[in-house]
């Protein structure tokens, strides 16, 4: 197998992260490229007999002359701060492969910085943290978003081996997929299913195995607003609307937005809330339950009658442990 593409690759790389920070160590280039250090000597050695100016010193690292600059694009120190955010929310919140190469995208930016600016941005760069509830990527398909973006660029099929929530196995579909969207604190995809002959929304933490495919889609499909739009017209809503304590209001401000929240007004002490809800019997009353010595449920009658058999329900499992 012929290695001067991949070496070639790597040695431009080098150069990147080379005008990405004021110093770069060698065990630091090692690791990022999966190398032998004596490799990465080379590399460096290379660079030099093409005129990059490197200036080195042992036990510190490489540096580029003050000046050298390669891209032709230049960013203010308040602009490459400002990709910081994006930098750790694509670490924390996609997959392996998305991060990846972000992350290079992010030296290529870096590269462009004067010696001030770099150490603007890396003083953000180490004090920004991402924190997150639970994992959104299946660890069994690490790379799936990747593939999905892939997917949907070249119009290609892919394979799927998914375990919905409902489902006690796995099953294998072809899926044509339409568009990827972040909703409720997971990632989703939309697609056709082949095997349900009829198009399918998907979560990325229960897909176990992904690979594309070569066979282009079979159908012209629509953007993926809309068939978004679509089932939200299609389900049933029902109107609920609930007082709740204005001490207690703004607790679950964010929540709120989860359920169908439509409007508020505030009455005296308590603030009014009005829903419109796709699940009545589920959802909505449980997440009730969590506030509901607070509040007061003013409509629709049905919906009171289920809070109170799941506290009814409630008593009994409590009881039956004591």
């Amino acid at each position: 197998m012929d290695e001067t593409p991949k070496k070639f690759d790597r040695i431009v790389a080098i150069l990147i992260q080379l005008q990405s920070k004021k110093i770069v160590k060698a065990q630091e280039l090692a690791e990022r490229f999966e190398v032998s250090l004596r490799t990465i000597y080379r590399d460096i050695r290379t660079l030099e007999a093409s005129g990059v100016p490197i200036y080195s010193e042992a036990g510190i690292g490489y540096s580029l002359m003050e000046g050298y600059r390669l891209p032709p694009v230049m960013f203010t120190r308040e602009e490459a701060s400002s990709f910081i955010a994006a930098e750790k929310l694509m670490q924390k919140f996609t997959d392996a492969a998305l991060g990846s190469h972000y992350a290079s995208a992010m030296y290529k930016l870096k590269a462009v910085l004067q010696g001030a600016d770099k150490d603007f941005v890396a003083s953000i760069e180490s004090n920004v943290l991402m924190q997150t509830s639970g994992k959104t990527i299946n660890e069994k398909a690490p790379n799936s978003l990747a593939l999905l973006f892939k997917s949907i660029a070249e119009k290609t099929q892919i394979i799927l081996g998914y375990e919905a929530i409902e489902a006690d196995c796995i099953t294998e579909r072809c899926i044509e997929p339409v568009g990827v969207f972040h909703d409720h604190n997971n990632w989703y995809f939309l697609g056709y299913c082949h095997l349900r002959k009829d198009y399918r929304q998907f979560r990325t933490d229960r897909i176990h195995t992904i690979k594309n495919t070569s066979a282009p889609f079979a159908i012209e499909h629509q953007p993926l607003d809309f068939y978004l739009e679509k089932d939200k017209k299609q389900l049933a809503t029902t109107k609920i609307v609930i007082r709740v304590d204005k001490k207690i209001a703004k607790y679950i401000a964010e929540e709120k937005k989860h359920h169908g929240f439509v409007s508020e007004k505030t009455i005296g002490g308590a603030v009014e809330m009005t829903f419109m809800c796709q699940n009545i019997d589920e959802y909505f009353p449980r997440w009730y339950l969590s506030f509901g010595d607070y509040a007061t449920i003013l409509e629709p009658e049905n919906l009171k009658v289920r809070v109170l058999e799941l506290i009814e329900k409630t008593k009994v499992g409590l009881e039956a442990k004591f």
